[in-house]
This record gives C-alpha cells, sequence and structure tokens, in this order.
C-alpha cells in the first residue's frame, strides 16, 4: 500500500510461494494493508507480523525505523505517519517539476502510478519514468535521476528517529533499524546514533539485507550483539520494482521470538 508493485494479498501469495512460513508487512508510513494480508495470510497457513516502515531523519539523514505489531489505532502514531505522507506529496511535486524540465514526464503519470497506494514517493517516479523508456528499471532511476545527490532531489520532512522509537514503544510495538548498512544509499547515521536508539527503546538492527556488504553485516552483529539488540535479516521485498527477491534474507525463528518476547 506504499511503494510496491503488488497487493498485500499478492505479497501473501508471493512469500507462500517463496517457502517463508512467517512474514511482515511494512509499507512505508501506512497501516492500511494489514486487514487484507492476514486474511490471505491465514488462508495460506502463513504467520503474519503487522508492521510499518517509519520514515525518520537524526540530523539531517534519513533513517527507516521498522515497528512491529503497534497498536492500530494508536493516536499519536497515526499523527506521525499522516503529516509525513502528506509531506510526501508536496515533495514528490517538487521532484516532479525538476525532472520534467529535463525528462518528459507529468504529475498526471505519476499519480496514475501510486492512485492504488496510500503513500506517494519517488518510488512511483520511478516508475514513471520506467514506463516511459527513460530507464530500465527503479534501480536505475534511482542511481542515475532520483539519488540524493542529484539536482532533482527535495528533501522532506520526517520526525526525530528518537521521537519514532518513543511513539512506536508508546503504541505498544517493537521497533527495528531497518537496513543501518546501506551506505550505497545516502549518508548513513554513526554508531552513536544507535546507541541513543538503543537507550530509548529500540529492539531490533537489520544485520542481514542486499545492500549491507559483508564488512557492514560484521560491523553491525557486533553492535548488535554489545547493545543487546536482535539481529534481523530481511528481504525489502517490493514486488517488481527491485530486484529483491522474497526470502534472500531472513531472520532466525530465535530472533522473531525475541522480538515478539519484547512486546511485553
Amino acid at each position: 500500500m506504499s511503494d510496491g508493485t503488488e497487493t498485500p494479498v499478492q505479497v501473501m501469495r508471493a512469500a507462500a510461494a517463496a517457502g517463508l512460513d512467517v512474514v511482515a508487512l511494512t509499507d512505508h508510513d501506512t497501516l492500511a494493508g494489514w486487514d487484507e494480508a492476514e486474511a490471505e495470510a491465514r488462508v495460506l497457513s502463513l504467520g503474519f507480523v503487522p508492521g510499518v516502515e517509519i520514515s525518520s531523519r537524526h540530523r539531517g539523514v534519513s533513517v527507516h525505523l521498522l515497528a512491529y505489531w503497534p497498536r492500530a489505532d494508536d493516536a499519536d502514531l497515526l499523527a506521525m505517519m499522516a503529516r509525513t505522507r502528506d509531506a510526501r506529496v508536496d515533495r514528490a511535486r517538487e521532484i516532479v517539476s525538476r525532472v520534467a524540465r529535463d525528462y518528459p514526464i507529468t504529475w498526471e503519470a505519476v499519480a496514475a502510478h501510486s492512485e492504488s497506494t496510500e503513500t506517494v514517493g519517488r518510488p512511483h517516479i520511478a516508475d514513471t519514468l520506467v514506463a516511459a523508456g527513460l530507464v530500465s528499471d527503479r534501480d536505475a532511476a534511482f542511481s542515475e535521476i532520483l539519488h540524493d545527490g542529484s539536482p532533482y532531489y527535495v528533501p522532506h520532512y520526517a520526525p526525530d528517529v528518537l521521537d519514532v522509537v518513543r511513539t512506536v514503544r508508546a503504541a505498544g510495538g517493537v521497533s527495528a533499524f531497518a537496513h543501518p548498512g546501506a551506505d550505497g544509499r545516502g549518508r548513513v547515521v554513526p554508531t552513536s546514533v544507535i546507541e541513543s536508539m538503543a537507550r530509548v527503546g529500540l529492539v531490533g538492527l537489520e544485520v542481514e539485507h542486499r545492500d549491507h556488504s559483508e564488512g557492514q553485516r560484521e560491523r553491525l552483529a557486533r553492535i548488535a550483539e554489545r547493545l543487546g539488540l536482535v539481529p534481523l535479516g530481511a528481504s525489502d521485498y517490493h514486488g517488481a520494482g527491485k530486484r529483491n527477491r522474497l526470502g534472500e534474507n531472513l531472520t532466525s525463528p530465535q530472533a522473531l521470538a525475541a522480538l515478539e518476547a519484547a512486546r511485553s
């Protein structure tokens, strides 16, 4: 319901076909896909973890915070995500206006690619560029046109990551830091920020991720062990939007049990 190319039902079916036994749905800044995903997971005898990937920042550096099992009716969490979604629309419009100076795309085309989602963002602009034959896929769109250092880049509002960790905790959720070592995407926060996040309630740290080098995985595993964080893995699957494939990085049953234990 954010930047994937499949519906929540299709994601659950793809997860079952990939041989997974438990899967989390973590759309960006929306919980809208939970009900249909959980219903389909039940039909498929697939364990389902309701989650969300919350956009946040620390001193200008983007941080994606995963929240598992937060209360779906928590007013503070919902308000935080709604403000971010609204800011994304304004940002996307400005990016499109800049890109359109050099490439033949329109806001109407981008809106068409995001009409079935709750959150509009750069992935939908990337899809528009792909559909127009201007780039081969989303990854190429980001590496060639939409990366953070491009002349088309526009920053957007996102809450401070420590505030997000606290809000998730207050909403009964369990938080984890998504792809903290993905330095190929842009700047990443230093270890001191992970330490600060742990002090205010961070539970998990993604270690196994496509965008992590072997060196980053080793570094993050050491950080997780030192701080008592649960080491996690994730495919970061977006359907046809990215090369990532379901099950290419996994979370162990022991790590899942530790996350569930942290709910209390």
